[in-house]
């Protein structure tokens, strides 16, 4: 079990493109009817639940995100989205994967490569990047709210692989597997997330000045811009110090 986690960083600077979406309930409509793919129950689809959550959480009518349900289950017509990841470079040598969910790859693609040359960056080959990267399952909890011990306990019980702890934050990981059974158990105990997603989070961050992360941050936020682009996961170490020095 960790201490110090500079996902936490990297998250905030994410989060602070993923403000500045367009476009939302698109986005979030291919993201349910991904999700509903591998079942549409959210009791049993920790995917599904998790972007059900997030499809609430900014608005969306519960008509849209049902009908977006059923298209991904096939009951109704219009879900046939693709679920994609491209690999690259972004400015200072930092690596990048670009998720996509779209109905049409050849616009996509040349969308994607297009923002990414603009921005500096670099399209890379299939396999290039995504190993410096693992998939988890992260759970975000306040730590205002919650002790480090309140969450230890049952992370452990429910065989997660990691706690983190950020300043004002604890993080629970877990193999993408086990996420629904470590989800189910904190809402068993009655302790409820901020936050609860499936990510990808760099095995080593690439240390970056804060020219160069600005740069970086502008190619995410053009890419998130893009209707088709879901997530853009970068190993830039965006230090607090610079996120204070980036406002």
């Amino acid at each position: 079990m960790s201490g110090h986690s500079k996902w936490a960083t990297i998250r905030r600077a994410k989060e602070k493109t993923d403000a500045k979406k367009g476009k939302v309930f698109t986005k979030v409509t291919k993201d349910i009817i991904l999700a509903a793919k591998g079942g549409g129950d959210p009791n049993l689809n920790a995917r599904l639940r998790a972007v059900i959550a997030k499809a609430k959480a900014c608005n969306m009518p519960n008509d849209k995100i049902e009908t977006a349900i059923k298209k991904g289950t096939g009951e109704l017509a219009g879900g046939e989205v693709f679920e994609m990841m491209y690999e690259g470079y972004a400015q200072g040598g930092v690596a990048m994967l670009v998720e996509v969910a779209t109905d049409n790859k050849n616009r996509t693609i040349a969308d994607v490569r297009h923002i990414i040359g603009k921005g500096g960056g670099n399209m890379g080959e299939p396999g290039s990047v995504a190993w410096m990267f693992d998939k988890r399952g992260v759970l975000s909890f306040d730590g205002s709210k919650y002790t480090e011990d309140q969450i230890m306990e049952v992370a452990l019980e429910a065989g997660a692989d990691d706690v983190v702890v950020e300043e004002g934050s604890i993080e629970v990981r877990s193999a993408p597997e086990d996420f629904s059974n470590v989800e189910k158990a904190f809402e068993d105990a009655g302790i409820i997330p901020e936050s609860s997603e499936l990510t990808m989070i760099p095995k080593n961050l690439t240390p970056v000045d804060a020219a160069t992360a600005r740069k970086v941050m502008n190619l995410m936020e053009a890419l998130e811009e893009n209707e088709d682009v879901s997530n853009v996961y970068v190993t830039a170490d965006f230090t607090d110090e610079i996120m204070e020095e980036l406002g």
